[in-house]
């Protein structure tokens, strides 16, 4: 069975059940020996933030050091969103294992009518997977209600419901107290059921289980929101004899509350499971947690912001949190679906100057008219509609002052399809054979007569990405039309975006644009930026001259030199930890033409100790310091924002986060000194020897996650061009899937940031035969496919070297020009 295959199985089941009870989903697990009786669960049921609260208590979690499961919906992109360990999105094949298992019993149930619903099937999944990745703790996000949701066949060990508002009445009763009981029976047996709810609801919930852990300005669990602080929340958590001060990057004063029963569901976590969390620890998970789409800045003149508000309380909450913004007017792009209040959430955006409503690619989504008519009568707003949410958001941008806010909210589908204007992705790649043809095509999940009829199309450029439905049934026909191929991913859903790979020459993706933009299409625009065929499509992009140039990199590949001042790093550990020793190494590099100096005070060497960040800040700015007369940039090679500032204040130019932004500070350090920051994918720092780490494609997950990574070093002020992204060899990699990152290099230049590649003397080379000490050679040749692929920076120790690796490769593409 192929992954495509599995999820087809998996939205062919349908959406709602024909009854109320769970009995489907314990059915179904009971099929594959009931994993979730010995997994330690968490429930966290509510009308709004229970998603927020998920990712607060997960980010926490894990800077605790537990493997953690966390199951939410819906998902913005790819289903496997849904369903994470340690942060990352369940591996394909697992999908595809778990469907081979039930696939059977599912449609044995079918004949009954009993089949499970997609949300219950997807629910089993989940516990299935966390069960056999043995997490320590699953943290599930209850879909609708509590009593009859499908996550309530777990016996929780915790659980919270954050607020309860109308919401699926038709459902779930007609009142907030009968919604409240429902949402109430996710209480755990032997603890209280912490939960920010009040009023009516409150009172209900606590008619119904007892004891409860309140969480408010009042209550067990007292929170204060302290304001907007930059892009952050300031808020203080406290309970009698203990409190917490720390910022949130989700803001609002909402964000305080959640904040609050994510801390009470860790402390009920830390004591079943006989754990101490620090302080420090609770403070950086939350000040860690991101959950996307969720009051999300992707933009800043103007100020653009996501946020999947999706009721009439998630609206008036919304504007509450932009009202801390100062702001000219403000322009609302808006679909939701059909079974909501429509007015009252219009009611609740009544600041809107302009409205462009448009309906989101779903069956379920609201009708345009409908919602037009909804703003005129509850705004004041100039009120217009349009086809698709990609275009409204283009109209919305291009009328907005850089004073002004573009506001796009109703439902998360609507979020899904704006957001891809900052997350789909182009990536350039090359099919040198029909082999590598069917490969990019397999990643891509097209099978059968489509990638047959494909896999000949070798051309000038190969360009895959993610589309809607009916985008997709666009641009294939289009391009096809003028001689071009595109294949589209075997996944048949009409609301999930699908991988497409186009193949085909210059003039051929030219006609294709000229074809999307009679049609008005705005991803003529994104294909030309894709592919800027007027540019040197080696290195994608523009050789900057030397007075044109900010950074040495923009005129070429640049040699980073590294200098480690520690007693322990894996290469030369010791042997520069004196002030003098290390100043005279950083000269002679510069002299063999180093253009950066990466200075580093802390090893990340498989099973390194980590060092305290005073003990790093005593290696570093001195030699910081000492390289100040050097011409030449000093980049300090640190995971710890403290080590950062004072490294900068003692005159560094760059930092080097091997982390990739964990600490919370470290891309706010960044802005505030507008200095460019690399940002590494790793798994783990320092690295775990041993960990076993699945990718279903190792470079396209990694672009992905840094991606996701990139978007905050954005949000904090950074722009593209001063970060600097790192695939990270050798880190939570493989040496086959580190030699794979290298070779397919140039597809990280689609996140439109410069990108380093960190290989020098890595046990990589063992693989092809060469020990710890003979990686000279093998570091050189890297270094000069490296730059063949379209790298901007090389990290390496044997400066001379690798810049004659650089020099010659650079020399070829001169006469090719």
């Amino acid at each position: 069975m192929t992954f495509s295959e599995a999820l087809n199985f998996l939205f062919d089941l349908r959406r709602f059940p024909p009854r109320q009870d769970v009995a489907a989903t314990e059915s179904l697990l009971s099929h594959v020996d009931d994993p979730h009786e010995t997994l330690a669960c968490v429930q966290i049921a509510g009308s709004n933030g229970k998603g927020s609260t998920a990712r607060m208590v997960e980010s926490t979690l894990l800077e605790a050091g537990l493997e953690v499961g966390l199951y939410t919906s819906p998902h913005l992109d790819d289903v496997r969103e849904r369903i994470r360990i340690n942060g990352r999105p369940i591996a394909e094949r697992s999908v595809v294992a778990f469907v081979d298992s039930v696939g059977e019993y599912v449609t044995e149930a079918a004949v009954d009518g009993d089949a499970p619903t997609f949300f219950e099937a997807l629910t089993a999944l989940a516990l299935w997977e966390f069960d056999r990745q043995d997490v320590d703790v699953a943290l599930l996000e209850v879909g609708i209600g509590g009593r009859y949701d499908a996550t309530s066949v777990v016996e929780p060990v915790a659980s919270a419901v954050t607020t309860v508002a109308l919401e699926h009445t038709s459902m779930l009763g007609d009142d907030v107290g009968t919604i409240a009981r429902d949402k109430a029976q996710v209480a755990p047996a032997a603890r209280p059921l912490v939960t920010g709810a009040t009023g009516d609801a409150l009172a209900a919930i606590e008619d119904e289980v007892g004891r409860t852990v309140r969480v408010g300005s009042e209550g067990d669990v007292r929170v204060s929101y302290e304001g907007r602080v930059g892009i952050e929340s300031a808020v203080e958590i406290e309970t009698d004899g203990w409190s917490l001060e720390t910022n949130l990057a989700l803001l609002g004063e909402h964000q305080a509350r959640n904040a609050g029963v994510a801390i009470a569901l860790v402390h009920q976590l830390a004591d079943a499971l006989e754990l101490s969390v620090p302080d420090a620890t609770l403070a950086r998970g939350l000040r860690n947690a991101h959950w996307p789409g969720r009051f999300e800045i992707v933009g800043r003149d103007p100020l653009v912001v996501l946020d999947g508000a999706h009721n009439p309380a998630g609206c008036a909450v919304l504007a509450e949190t932009l009202a801390e913004f100062s702001v000219d007017r403000l322009h609302v792009v808006f679909g939701a679906m059909a079974d909501k209040d429509h007015r009252a959430m219009a009611a609740a955006l009544a600041g809107a100057d302009d409205v462009i409503v448009s309906e989101p690619e779903t069956e379920r989504a609201a009708d345009a008219a409908v919602l037009a008519r909804a703003f005129e009568r509850e705004t004041g707003a100039r009120v217009e509609r349009q086809d698709d949410v990609a275009s409204a958001l283009e109209t919305a941008l291009a009328r907005a002052g850089t004073d002004d806010c573009v506001l796009v909210t109703g439902s998360l589908y609507c979020i899904s399809e704006a957001r891809s204007r900052w997350t789909r992705p182009y990536v350039r790649t090359h099919a040198r054979s029909p082999h590598e043809a069917r490969r990019i095509l397999e990643d891509a999940h097209v099978t059968g007569f489509e990638r047959e009829r494909s896999t000949g199309a070798v051309t000038h450029h190969v360009l895959r990405t993610r589309l809607r439905p009916r985008q997709a049934t666009t641009v294939q026909a289009a391009f096809r039309a003028v001689g071009g191929e595109c294949a589209v991913s075997a996944v048949d859903h009409p609301e999930e975006p699908r991988p497409v790979v186009l193949m085909g020459t210059t003039g051929q993706f030219e006609a294709l644009c000229a074809r999307l933009d009679r049609r008005g299409s705005v991803l003529a625009g994104e294909l030309r930026d894709a592919l800027d065929l007027s540019s040197d499509a080696d290195r994608g992009g523009q050789t900057a001259t030397s007075d044109e140039a900010t950074y040495p990199w923009e005129r070429g590949t640049a040699v980073m030199g590294i200098l480690n001042v520690t007693p322990d790093s894996f290469h030369d550990g010791g042997e520069y930890e004196l002030r003098e020793d290390a100043t005279a190494r950083a000269r002679e590099m510069v002299e063999h033409g180093a253009a950066l100096v990466d200075v580093g005070g802390e090893s990340t060497r498989p099973g390194a100790e980590p060092v305290d960040a005073e003990t790093e800040r005593e290696r570093v700015v001195p030699v910081v310091e000492a390289l100040s007369d050097l011409d030449v940039l000093v980049s300090v090679d640190t995971r710890k924002a403290a080590v950062a500032r004072a490294a900068l204040d003692a005159g560094a130019d760059v930092l080097n986060d091997v982390s990739g932004l964990a600490d919370p500070d470290m891309r706010l350090v960044a802005a505030e000194y507008d200095v460019p920051v690399v940002v590494m994918h790793s798994i783990d720092t320092p690295v775990v020897p041993d960990r076993d780490v699945h990718y279903d494609d190792v470079v396209e997950d990694v672009r992905s996650a840094l991606a996701e990574r990139v978007l905050l070093a954005e949000r904090a002020g950074l722009d593209r061009s001063q970060i600097i992204v790192d695939p990270g060899l050798g880190f939570g990699k493989r040496a086959p899937e580190s030699f794979e990152l290298l070779d397919r290099l140039e597809e990280f230049r689609t996140l439109g940031c410069p990108v380093l590649v960190g290989h020098s003397h890595k046990s990589m080379f063992d693989h092809v035969g060469c020990g710890p000490e003979e990686r000279y050679e093998p570091t050189v040749a890297a270094t000069a496919l490296a730059t063949e692929r379209g790298a901007d920076i090389v990290r390496v120790h044997d400066v001379a070297a690798n810049v004659a690796a650089v020099d010659v490769v650079e020399a070829a593409r001169e006469h090719r020009r």
